[in-house]
């Protein structure tokens, strides 16, 4: 949608009913494309004073700093967009989005460990969610990890972090995260074995493709899933293990679980999907 456009939306229809809203830009349209811009940013936030989630696809934020958007903000997804280095630097003003709960990082390129660094001042996030992140690292991870120790909700899919040392991080800082979702490139057993134990862990998902000979085998995936005391959800997606014995092991040990074992769906390459 063209800036032109959503300005006409914000002054003649969009008001306090607002409170989702998707958002496509122009990144890869070339330099003369229309860009958003800080200016239409704050006038969302104040047409629009209950607008709690804001999906942007595909946008160009290099030049809108994180401060103009709407304070009301719960949930920020970020799809294919950019970010200048200064977007998320620990330090900032710590009233922008003082009710975020959360993030959504999914195909940023420019996301790194600074970044990740910055969102330790969100004091409300309870959710993240990283997606191709390909420049944070592992150290980057778990030392943030250390001060987001209030998250509840995390996935790593994608990204260039082994499985094994995600896990590490989270079962040092995260002891009351509620959900975990990665992708299993670098998972062993003794890995997936760190995970014993957390007290309020809920639900496990697990996503292939299956490229580890490491990958622990579904008796180790029961064997560690029988430790967790408040374990009701158990995915594995992607795997190959659908209808196979696997599977049969799994939901026969897990009877206080919903065990979910199914092929990846097809990723829609459509934005607005």
């Amino acid at each position: 949608m063209r800036p032109k456009v959503m300005w006409h939306l914000l002054r003649r229809y969009m008001a306090s009913r607002l409170h989702s809203l998707r958002l496509g830009g122009f990144l890869f349209s070339g330099s003369q494309a229309p860009q958003l811009s800080p200016a239409l940013m704050r006038a969302l936030g104040q047409k629009c004073p209950n607008l709690k989630r804001l999906c942007l696809h595909v946008a160009d934020l290099s030049m809108v700093p994180i401060s103009s958007l709407p304070s009301t903000l719960r949930i920020l997804e970020l799809h294919s967009c950019e970010i200048s280095m200064a977007w998320l630097l620990k330090g900032q003003d710590p009233t922008v989005l003082p009710q975020l709960e959360c993030i959504v990082l999914d195909r940023v390129p420019a996301f790194r460990d600074e970044h990740l660094q910055g969102l330790t001042r969100f004091r409300a996030l309870r959710s993240l969610v990283l997606g191709g992140t390909y420049r944070v690292t592992e150290t980057g991870l778990d030392a943030s990890l250390q001060e987001l120790t209030y998250l509840q909700r995390l996935e790593v899919l994608g990204c260039t972090l082994s499985a094994d040392s995600t896990l590490l991080a989270v079962s040092r800082h995260l002891r009351d995260v509620r959900k975990i979702r990665l992708t299993v490139r670098g998972l062993s057993a003794p890995g997936l074995s760190v995970l014993e134990g957390m007290p309020l862990l809920e639900n496990l998902c697990l996503l292939g493709p299956l490229i580890t000979p490491e990958m622990p085998s579904p008796a180790e995936i029961l064997s560690s899933c029988l430790t967790m005391p408040k374990l009701r959800v158990l995915e594995l997606q992607g795997l190959g293990w659908e209808g196979q014995e696997a599977e049969r092991i799994l939901c026969k040990g897990l009877p206080h679980c919903l065990v979910i074992v199914r092929a990846c769906p097809k990723e829609s390459m459509d934005w607005w999907m």
